[in-house]
This record gives structure tokens, C-alpha cells and sequence, in this order.
């Protein structure tokens, strides 16, 4: 070895080495360090196009200017203090999320998990003071809201729970779709229904349209409330701002996370005036509303406002679907091509995932296997039909081997 030259860096086997085993069936064999656009490069300089988006946080892209800009000049000036102090991005985000929602008030948090924690606090915290200690959320089957103790309970799908019994009571899971189901075990115990519009990591599972509706027709006739969950399908990815507005309904409270900061961790739980029941000592963060996060979300959901991302991601979610429907319409081990804007799965009628997230990665394309049998697409929200095009090429190629082996 020649002087001042050093030993490549195995990060895989280091990973292995050092870091605790619970993304052994998630991480793909791939070190990325640099990302520009709807673009990434690992660490040998080769490229791919990102159709994950840091499982849909990265909206505007990698590296976007404006949120490059907005974290650079805010951690110059003040990266935390503490809510222990007033701070002015904090009050500009709340303020722009209030103005461009159905919602009037604010928690921030870290994570999308936070926010939901944050958001059942409320819900119980609400029926305690307004349904005679009500406590109870129900929640939906194939649901997914977090990985804390409480939202796994919450979370309907029985493989999370198994690991970690006995959970938290006080959440209910129901059948997806069933608005029977919801009705038959609505108690005076019930504080909230707790739903994702489109149950996105079980396979990006649809909610009808006129469920729910019926489920805010019931929640208004028995007075408990209803948590959206917006963590996946908020800030732009159906096509509207917010999902709810793709469904025609309002919620009580609402979570988001992921996109709301293109890339800085934050959450948010937003509540109606009537169940926003918090007191002073209720909730807190110490890091939630930070102003370097706070910062972030502001630039990034003000850009996606004057811009009009939702409608490029209405307008190329509907260009993605129809190419990949040709490609259903070619191969016949597609299933399904389900899902809204740019948030959008494909179905093989055998475990075709990983071989075909695999094929993508080596092909150039990033994809998500969200189950044994389907791959889901999250691209960035920016993205046009020169990229959508270059995926769908990619995918052909990869469907065209599995047909031919």
C-alpha cells in the first residue's frame, strides 16, 4: 500500500459488527453517500434512481436547494433552545400548517410515531374530560402506527404484536373496509377511531371512499373522534395537501411526519379547537418544534404550497400507474397495480419482491419490497414523466427476465 492510502472501508461488515439486527431484512446490499434530485450514488460512484425517497420523506428530492438553504442559515443562527422559550420557525410552521388545513392547532414532535403517541394522548386525554373517561382506539386490520409499545398495540397486524406480549390495552383492531365491524365494537370505552387513508407498509391498501365517510358519519353520531393518520399520505403524495382532502372528509385530529421537513426528522400532531384538550404539564418534547426542524418543514412545506407539488404528484402519479398498468397487461405474474398519487404498489401472484428489488437495484432503480409478493413505489414527489419513463424501462427489463426464466 502507497503512503497516504488507506484500506476501503467494508461499511457493510463494520454494520454487522457494531449495529443492533433489526434491519437485516430491510437494508439492501448498498452504501449510498450522495443524493441530488430524484437521484442517489453509493460509494463506488455508480447511480440509481430513487423510487423509495427515504420511505417517502424525501419529497422534494435529495439535497433540494431550498431546504439546503433553510437548514444552512437556520443552524448558523440557532439549532435548539428548548420549548422552554418561544422560537420563530416553530410559530411559522404551525402557522402555515393551520392556515392550509381544516385543523387549528399544533404539537410538534420527532417522528411520526411521536405524533401518533401524542395524538392517542389526546384522544384519551379528551375522554377522560368529555366521554366519562372513555380510552379506547379502535384501529384497523393491516394498519401500521409505529413500533413504540403503545402503537404496536395499535398497529393491526398480529406479526408485530407477537414479539411483545403482553401490550398496552385500549386499542381494538378491526377488518379493514368493515364499517359493521367498527360499529359492533364502539363502547361507551371509545375515545377514537384511529385510520391511515391508504394503509401503506401492508402493501398500500386502499381505504373505500364511502368507508370513510360512513366511519365520519359514525364518529359524528356517537361523539368520539377520528385521528387520521397522515404520517405516509400527507404533504402532497395522493395529489391534494393532505390526504383527507382526496377523501372528501374532515378529521378531529390529524399526524403527519415523514415529508413534512424533506428529510430533517419531525412530526406533528394537529387538532381541531374542540378536542385539542391539552393542558400545560399534558405533553411535551424536548426536541420536538426544534428551530433547525422547524426551519426545515417551513421552507419545505412553503415550496411545496407555491409550487404545486400535489398537483405534479396527481399529475405523474397518474402517468406512473398507466405505464405500470401496460406492464400488467404485458406480464401476466402481475396481480395489481393499486394506489393514489405517488404512492403506488405492484402485485405478482408469487414472492416476486425481494428477486425483483434486488434485479431493480442492480438495474439502477430503487424499490421497496412492502411484501413478499409486491414491491410499493414512493418516488420523490418532484419527479416527472423522463423519470417515470426511465423506471418503467428498468422494470421492464427486470419483468422481462422473470418471463423468461
Amino acid at each position: 500500500m502507497g503512503i497516504g492510502k488507506q484500506a476501503k472501508v467494508d461499511w457493510k461488515e463494520l454494520e454487522k459488527k457494531y449495529y443492533m439486527r433489526t434491519f437485516e431484512k430491510v437494508r439492501l446490499p448498498v452504501v449510498l453517500v450522495r443524493g441530488k434530485g430524484a437521484y442517489v450514488w453509493d460509494e463506488d460512484g455508480k447511480q440509481y434512481l430513487d423510487f423509495v425517497a427515504g420511505w417517502a420523506v424525501n419529497c422534494l428530492g435529495h439535497a433540494h436547494p431550498v431546504v439546503v438553504k433553510a437548514i444552512g442559515a437556520q443552524a448558523k443562527k440557532l439549532i435548539h433552545t428548548s420549548n422552554q422559550f418561544y422560537t420563530i420557525p416553530q410559530l411559522q410552521l404551525a402557522e402555515l400548517l393551520v392556515k392550509n388545513s381544516c385543523l387549528q392547532r399544533v404539537f410538534f414532535a420527532n417522528s411520526g410515531l411521536e405524533a401518533n403517541e401524542g395524538a392517542v394522548k389526546l384522544a384519551r386525554r379528551y375522554g377522560k374530560l368529555k366521554r366519562n373517561g372513555a380510552y379506547e382506539v379502535i384501529t384497523a386490520t393491516g394498519s401500521f402506527h409505529g413500533r413504540s409499545l403503545a402503537m404496536t398495540a395499535a398497529t393491526g397486524q398480529e406479526s408485530f404484536h407477537k414479539p411483545y406480549l403482553p401490550l398496552p390495552e385500549g386499542f381494538i383492531n378491526v377488518k379493514f373496509n368493515d364499517i359493521e365491524a367498527l360499529k359492533k365494537v364502539t363502547t361507551e370505552k371509545t375515545a377514537a377511531v384511529m385510520l391511515e387513508l391508504i394503509e401503506a407498509e401492508s402493501g398500500v391498501n386502499v381505504h373505500d371512499l364511502e368507508y370513510i365517510k360512513a366511519v365520519r358519519r359514525w364518529c359524528d353520531e356517537k361523539g368520539i373522534l377520528l385521528i387520521l393518520d397522515e404520517i405516509q399520505t400527507g404533504i402532497g403524495r395522493l395529489g391534494t395537501l393532505f390526504g383527507y382532502q382526496s377523501f372528501g372528509i374532515e378529521p378531529d385530529i390529524m399526524t403527519l411526519a415523514k415529508g413534512l421537513a424533506g428529510g430533517v426528522p419531525i412530526g406533528a400532531v394537529l387538532a381541531k379547537e374542540h378536542c385539542a384538550v391539552f393542558a400545560p404539564g399534558d405533553h411535551g418534547s424536548t426536541f420536538g418544534g426544534n428551530p433547525l426542524a422547524c426551519a426545515a418543514g417551513y421552507a419545505t412545506l412553503d415550496y411545496i404550497i407555491r409550487h404545486d407539488i400535489p398537483g405534479n404528484a396527481k399529475k405523474t402519479g397518474q402517468y406512473l400507474r398507466d405505464r405500470l398498468l401496460e406492464l400488467k397487461g404485458k406480464y401476466h405474474f402481475i396481480t395489481e397495480v393499486r394506489g393514489m398519487g405517488l404512492l403506488l404498489a405492484v402485485e405478482f401472484n408469487a414472492e416476486l419482491g425481494e428477486r425483483v428489488t434486488l434485479d431493480c437495484l442492480r438495474a439502477g432503480l430503487l424499490v421497496n419490497r412492502v411484501k413478499p409478493n409486491a414491491i410499493r413505489l414512493i418516488p420523490p414527489l418532484i419527479i416527472g414523466k423522463k423519470e417515470v419513463d426511465e423506471a418503467i424501462g428498468i422494470l421492464d427489463g427486470v419483468f422481462s427476465g422473470i418471463n423468461r426464466s
